[in-house]
């Protein structure tokens, strides 16, 4: 690939659907946006009519020496990364996919981040710039191609986990990173007490760590950065060396922990030195314990109320099928505070009066 990358803008795709989407707002006809349709489980049913940004794809603009990349919403998560592969860099955020149809568009939607998320970032912390296509049809530019234009900034991170209940993202700039030089990933045996502790301890020096897990009694650590800082941490820590693949797995829910139980799976976000809830289950422990996968038969109010117990909150994902698939849950996310739910049905109303944009999405109201 080039220096610089430039594809053309495919207009047609974007009058189509936003010609699509003018027709839908003058009947007040929901739609139900669909890219790569492998977050499904995430959040509620949408009942409308299909919108799909599968075809509207391809990388638009991609400059390695500046470390940008715009790509259109409908390309697959897999072809972004093996471009970007191809000139040494990646995404940041290590975006899950969830299968190989997972799309741009899907990541953004989502706003869900990977293991290396406590230290480089979250996925709206990347986003540049967005084209949204409005209920008239208009795709509108906001924000840029560089972290110093911040013209529309806001509103563009806005559209980072609202599910396309906003608008329609037709295309996202975002800055990417470089590849470290090198990375070694490392199991080491211990209580999970201890393990937190040395976490917190390790978290206040200069270490190459970019993912931590705990589970099954030991923590998985990654280490990335230049060769001798990784090289040196690596002995200083010890333990053993840890399998291909592992934090690819994490990152896509495809560890043996996710899979075979019936259980309602659940999202914790808390504080990273919160000790362990009393709820009955199995936990995993990501980003060195900010985020926290349980497993447990726990109804929805006491597994909330132990997460706001430390500021945190806790997101419901479902139940898995007897294909092993989730499934979703009825109400995943937490109740919004009275206050927090004026702002969000006044943005809505503003940016989507009809309420075509995957209505229900988030919560039953809007």
């Amino acid at each position: 690939m080039p220096e610089q990358y430039t594809s053309p803008r495919d207009q047609d795709a974007s009058a189509e659907l936003g010609e699509q989407i003018r027709q839908a707002d003058a009947a007040g006809s929901p739609l139900r946006i669909v890219g790569g349709d492998t977050r499904s489980f995430y959040g509620r049913t949408v009942e409308g009519t299909p919108l799909s940004l599968a075809n509207h794809r391809g990388i638009t603009h991609y400059d390695p020496v500046e470390l940008i990349v715009s790509v259109r919403a409908g390309t697959p998560l897999e072809e972004l990364e093996a471009a970007l592969d191809a000139e040494g860099q990646m995404l940041g955020c290590e975006p899950p996919r969830f299968g190989e149809a997972s799309t741009v568009g899907g990541m953004v939607a989502s706003g869900l981040s990977g293991p290396r998320r406590p230290w480089s970032g979250a996925v709206r912390d990347f986003v540049l710039g967005t084209r949204v296509i409005d209920r008239a049809g208009r795709e509108l530019r906001f924000g840029g191609e560089v972290m110093k234009n911040v013209a529309g900034y806001d509103l563009s991170r806005l559209m980072v986990g609202a599910q396309g209940t906003l608008g329609v993202v037709s295309e996202v700039s975002m800055k990417v990173l470089p590849k470290p030089a090198a990375s070694a990933s490392l199991h080491l045996d211990m209580p999970l007490e201890k393990a937190l502790d040395r976490l917190t301890e390790w978290g206040r020096q200069p270490l190459p760590i970019t993912a931590a897990a705990y589970l099954q009694g030991a923590l998985h650590l990654r280490l990335e950065g230049g060769a001798s800082s990784v090289t040196a941490t690596r002995e200083r820590l010890g333990g053993d060396e840890l399998k291909d693949g592992f934090w690819q797995a994490l990152r896509d829910m495809r560890l043996p922990f996710f899979a075979g139980d019936s259980r309602p799976l659940w999202r914790l976000s808390l504080p990273n030195h919160t000790p362990p809830l009393s709820l009955e289950g199995d936990t995993l422990f990501d980003w060195g314990g900010a985020q926290r996968w349980l497993k447990s038969d726990a109804t929805a109010e006491e597994v909330r109320a132990a997460a706001s117990r430390y500021d945190g909150h806790a997101t419901c994902l479902g139940a898995r099928d007897a294909q092993g698939r989730l499934q979703g849950a009825a109400e995943p996310f937490m109740p919004l505070a009275p206050v927090i739910a004026k702002y969000h049905r006044r943005l809505k109303a503003e940016l989507d009066p009809n309420g075509i944009f995957n209505p229900g999405r988030l919560y039953g109201d809007f």
